[in-house]
């Protein structure tokens, strides 16, 4: 279960929210009512970075047979006389 607090709130309480962090609950902070953020476990953050990088592995794994362009290609395209002159 989580625990929402306002931004003052969650300053005042920091301690305790780190604490309750430790100890696996979550927090949400809110601004004008609004949820903006979170304060939770680090292995949650860290389940999430994981799988954000398999996500991020797996699609370039799914373009690796597309043909590639070099960086002298791209900026000799980027900076060439057609694009630039009007």
């Amino acid at each position: 279960m989580s625990e929402t607090l306002s931004i003052r709130e969650a300053r005042a309480r920091l301690a305790e929210i780190l604490s309750n962090a430790e100890a696996g609950e979550v927090t949400v902070i809110t601004r004008k009512g609004e949820r903006v953020g979170a304060v939770v476990p680090i292995e949650i953050l860290d389940a999430v970075e994981e799988a954000a990088d398999e996500m991020l592995a797996r699609e370039a794994a799914a373009h690796l047979d597309e043909p590639t362009v070099s960086m002298a290609e791209l900026l000799a395209d980027l900076f060439s006389d057609d694009m630039g002159a009007a």
